[in-house]
């Protein structure tokens, strides 16, 4: 970092002005991408899926509380965990201040893990987090969304991942699903996401991508292995 090419400011303003371009290139691109991804078809879900909750047992159609929108967290954290996934935590540090701005858009976020709700609960509270966690232990919904893993998928090596199939080194894995509910109560899913597709639901790597050094992560024994629970740092 101390080698970095440092110029005067009116050299500075004009490398700045060129990647502004690029900067806007890539803003046009991302509304169309967005638009796209609207775009896609659904599939109307006619499974029923059972979750348990902090008000008693409920079904998705009931995970959206009164709104036609309904975007799920896929948290890692397996019925024997004690503690959540580092990582999924990381994410889920940036749920708490935005669940009442989605809810003025028609959308309600929450997590949902495999994990017993009392478990869920312990660990939502020392993190501090505020926003709606489900237990799904008892349906299939982490195994039909491709983010829990049976013990025959672990040990065959393979699981359907990303869209893929993947080496299965874990039983429990990260994404997103986006869920819509019309007006006669039908429930259709409409997008799933994992791995980097992740990357845009994480604030604190936005603004480290930002900075001189980025996420920083190069050299290191795994991606985010400098990653620790919030309440963890020691400074």
């Amino acid at each position: 970092m101390d080698q970095h090419r440092v110029v005067p400011h009116d050299e500075w303003l004009a490398a700045r002005r060129e990647f502004l371009d690029k900067e806007k290139e890539f803003t046009r691109l991302r509304d169309q991408l967005g638009q796209t991804r609207r775009n896609l078809p659904w599939e109307r879900i006619e499974k029923r899926y059972v979750f348990d909750g902090p008000d008693g047992e409920a079904a998705l159609a009931d995970l959206f509380d009164g709104r036609s929108q309904l975007i799920v967290y896929h948290f890692m954290f397996g019925p024997d965990w004690q503690t959540g996934c580092k990582s999924c935590s990381f994410w889920s540090d940036n749920f708490n201040g935005i669940v009442d701005h989605l809810k003025q858009r028609d959308v309600t976020l929450v997590a949902i893990s495999r994990a017993p709700l009392a478990t869920l609960e312990a660990f939502k509270t020392r993190m501090g987090w505020t926003f709606p966690w489900y237990s799904s232990g008892r349906s299939d919904f982490n195994f039909d969304f491709a983010v829990s893993f049976s013990n025959s998928e672990v040990k065959d090596g393979q699981k359907r991942y990303n869209f893929d199939t993947l080496p299965a080194q874990v039983d429990e894995m990260p994404g997103t699903s986006v869920f819509y509910k019309d007006r006669d109560g039908a429930v259709f899913h409409t997008y799933s996401c994992y791995s980097r597709g992740l990357d845009m639901q994480n604030t604190a790597y936005h603004y480290l991508d930002l900075v001189p050094k980025g996420r920083d992560e190069d050299g290191l024994p795994y991606t985010m292995s400098w990653l620790k629970l919030r309440d963890e740092y020691t400074n």
